[in-house]
C-alpha cells in the first residue's frame, strides 16, 4: 500500500510549482532531443553528426560547471532558474524559425544546441540545490523521488509526443517545445524567492573549487559520482537511437519517440516502487548491481533486430538506471551542507549530467568506426567492467547500508 508520506512534499506550494516546472522542462528537452536527432541525421546521414549534437551540449557544461556552482550558492536559485528557462525558450524559438527555412543550416542548429547546453549548465546546479529548501528536512526523501519521477514521467511522454508531432513537420515539434519552456517559466515565476543563507561577496577560485575538495574528502560521494560517470559515458545506447529507428529496426520518427520513451517508462515505474517501498538495507550494493544490470540490458538492446525485442531491454535499462540515480542523489543531498549544495551539484552535473552528452559523442564517434551495433555492445561490456572495478576501489560505498 502507498504511504501518505510518499506525497507529503506536495503539501508545499513551492515544491508543487517546482515539480510542474520540472515536468514541462523535461517534456521540452525530450522533444528537442527527438526533433534535433532526427533532423540532423536526416540532413547529414552521419553518426558522427549525432555525436556532435552531444558535444555541443557537453562543452558548455564543462566550461561553466564551476562558475555555475558558485552562482547557485551566491544568488537566488529561483532567479537563476528563471533566467536559464528564458534562454532555453529563446533557443527553442530559434529552432522553430530555423526549421521553417527551405535550406536548414546545420551549423546554426549546433549553435542553438550550444545555447541549450549553456542554459542547462547553470540550471542544473541551481535546480538540484533548491530542492532541500522547498520542503522541511523530514520530507526531503519524499521530495527527491517525486522530483526524479517528474523527470521520468515527462520523458515517457516527451519523446513519443515529439516523434508523433514530427510527422507533421519539424516546426510543429519545436513550436510545442517553445510552449513547454514557456509554461515552465511561469511555474518558476510563481515560486517564492529561495536565497542562500551564507554566501561570499565576490567570486573566488577557492570558493568555486570548494565543491571538488569536499567531494574528494567524501569517498562515498566520490565513488557514487565516479560510478555513474563511467556507466553513463560507456552505456550511451540512446545516442544511437535515430540510427536504430531508421536503419535497423525500421520504425521511423514515431518509433524513435517510442524507443526514447521506453527507458523512461522503466525508470518511472521503478521511481514509484522506490517512493512507496524505500530501499532500507544494502543501498551501496544495490547501486553496483543496478549499474551492472544497466550494462547487461545495453548489450541486449544492441543485439536486437526487432522493436519488440529491443523495447524490454530498454525498459530494464531505464529501471536499473533509476535505482542508481535515487541512491546517488540521496547520498549527495544528505551528506552535503546547504551552503555547498550548489557547488557540489555543479561537480555532480559535470561528472554525471554532462557525461550523457559526452557519452553521446563517444557513441557516435565509435559507431562511425565499428558500426552502431558493435558500439552499443562494447559500451555495455565496458559498463559492467566499470561496476566491478569501482566496487573494488570504493569499498565504503559498496558496504553502505542505509540511505540515512
Amino acid at each position: 500500500m502507498a504511504s501518505p508520506a510518499a506525497f507529503a512534499a506536495f503539501r508545499y506550494r513551492d515544491f508543487t510549482s517546482f515539480y510542474i516546472a520540472r515536468v514541462f522542462n523535461a517534456l521540452a528537452v525530450q522533444m528537442v532531443d527527438v526533433g534535433i536527432g532526427w533532423l540532423v541525421y536526416t540532413l547529414t546521414g552521419s553518426a558522427l553528426a549525432l555525436g556532435l549534437v552531444g558535444l555541443c551540449i557537453f562543452i558548455p557544461n564543462i566550461v561553466f560547471a564551476l562558475p555555475a556552482g558558485q552562482v547557485a550558492d551566491m544568488f537566488d536559485r529561483k532567479h537563476i532558474l528563471v533566467v536559464c528557462n528564458l534562454v532555453s525558450t529563446t533557443a527553442a524559438l530559434g529552432l522553430l524559425v530555423a526549421s521553417m527555412q527551405a535550406d536548414v543550416s546545420v551549423p546554426l542548429l549546433f549553435v542553438l544546441i550550444g545555447l541549450f547546453g549553456t542554459a542547462r549548465a547553470f540550471a542544473n546546479p541551481a535546480g538540484q540545490a533548491i530542492v532541500p529548501g522547498l520542503v522541511p528536512p523530514e520530507h526531503l526523501a519524499n521530495a527527491l523521488a517525486p522530483s526524479s519521477s517528474a523527470y521520468q514521467s515527462a520523458i515517457i511522454a516527451g519523446p513519443a509526443l515529439g516523434g508523433l508531432l514530427y510527422a507533421f513537420g519539424a516546426p510543429v515539434v519545436f513550436g510545442a517545445t517553445t510552449f513547454c519552456f514557456s509554461c515552465a517559466l511561469v511555474a518558476y515565476l510563481i515560486m517564492n524567492r529561495r536565497g542562500v543563507t551564507a554566501r561570499p561577496d565576490k567570486f573566488s577560485f577557492a570558493y568555486m573549487t570548494a565543491g571538488l575538495s569536499f567531494i574528494k574528502s567524501k569517498p562515498i560521494i566520490l565513488g557514487a559520482i565516479t560510478l555513474d560517470l563511467f556507466a553513463v559515458l560507456l552505456g550511451g545506447a540512446t545516442a544511437l537511437l535515430p540510427i536504430y529507428a531508421r536503419d535497423i529496426l525500421m520504425v521511423g520518427p514515431w518509433g524513435l519517440g517510442l524507443l526514447r520513451s521506453v527507458p523512461a517508462l522503466g525508470a518511472f515505474t521503478m521511481s514509484l516502487v522506490i517512493a512507496h517501498r524505500p530501499m532500507r538495507r544494502k543501498a551501496g550494493l544495490r547501486m553496483f548491481q543496478a549499474v551492472a544490470l544497466f550494462g547487461a540490458a545495453t548489450i541486449g538492446f544492441g543485439l536486437s533486430t526487432s522493436f519488440w525485442v529491443a523495447a524490454p531491454f530498454l525498459f530494464i535499462l531505464g529501471a536499473a538506471d533509476m535505482v542508481s540515480v535515487v541512491i546517488r542523489s540521496t547520498l549527495i543531498q544528505i551528506e552535503t551542507p546547504d551552503e555547498m549544495r550548489g557547488r557540489v551539484s555543479a561537480v555532480n552535473t559535470v561528472f554525471v549530467g554532462a557525461s550523457n552528452e559526452l557519452g553521446q559523442f563517444e557513441s557516435g564517434l565509435l559507431a562511425s568506426f565499428v558500426g552502431p551495433v558493435m558500439a552499443v555492445v562494447l559500451g555495455g561490456v565496458g559498463t559492467i567492467g566499470v561496476a566491478g572495478l569501482c566496487a573494488r576501489i570504493f569499498p565504503q560505498l559498496r558496504h553502505r547500508d542505509q540511505l540515512t
